[in-house]
C-alpha cells in the first residue's frame, strides 16, 4: 500500500449509505487516488439500499502510516462502527499522524467520540447534531466544514463536494 495517493474509507458492515461511499470515492477515482475499503468484517458488506462492496481489511489491520487520509462513511449502520474502539483509535491515529481525517453524515460521531473534534468546528447529519453539541463541539450546520485537517459533511446531498474537498487537500 502506497502512502502518497491512498485513501482509507471505513464503512459499517451493513446499512452504510452507498451514495456517501460511491460519490465520495468517485472524486478519488477521478484523480487516480487509490482507495482501500475497511470495516469491522472482511468480505461482502451491504449498504442501506442493498448494494454490496467487497471489504479486504478489518479496522484492526490498518496502519495510519499507509494512508494519506481516512474517510468514515455514514448511514443507518453507523452505530455498528460507533461502538468499535478500533474505529475510534483509527481516527485518533490518523489525527496524531497529521493525516486528513474525514467523516460524513452520522459517521462524524466517530470523530466526536474519539475526542479529535474537541475545540473544533464540524457539521453532521442534523439528526445526530447532539453528538457534537453535547460535547461542546461547534456545530456549523454547513454542508461541508473544514477545520485544520478534519473534514466533515452533513450527508448525501454534500457527498460530491465532500469528496472534492478531500481531493483538494490531498493534492495541494
Amino acid at each position: 500500500m502506497g502512502s502518497e495517493s491512498n485513501v482509507l474509507m471505513v464503512i459499517a458492515p451493513s446499512n452504510f449509505r452507498e451514495e456517501e461511499l460511491f460519490q465520495t470515492k468517485q472524486a478519488f477515482d477521478d484523480e487516480g487516488i487509490g482507495v482501500t475499503i475497511a470495516s469491522t468484517t472482511i468480505g461482502e458488506c451491504y449498504g442501506a439500499s442493498g448494494q454490496s462492496v467487497e471489504v479486504d481489511f478489518e479496522l484492526s489491520q490498518i496502519n495510519a502510516e499507509d494512508y494519506q487520509a481516512v474517510v468514515f462513511v455514514g448511514g443507518p449502520g453507523t452505530p455498528q462502527i460507533l461502538v468499535e474502539e478500533s474505529a475510534l483509535s483509527l481516527a485518533r491515529d490518523f489525527f496524531k499522524a497529521g493525516k486528513i481525517v474525514a467523516a460524513i453524515c452520522w459517521a462524524v460521531a466517530v470523530l466526536a467520540r474519539s475526542g479529535i473534534l474537541d475545540g473544533k468546528k464540524a457539521t453532521i447529519w442534523p439528526g445526530a447534531k447532539e453528538e457534537l453539541i453535547s460535547r461542546g463541539i461547534v456545530y456549523t450546520k454547513e454542508g461541508v466544514t473544514v477545520d485544520g485537517n478534519i473534514v466533515t459533511a452533513d450527508g448525501v446531498p454534500s457527498a460530491d463536494i465532500f469528496g472534492m474537498k478531500i481531493v483538494e487537500m490531498i493534492i495541494k
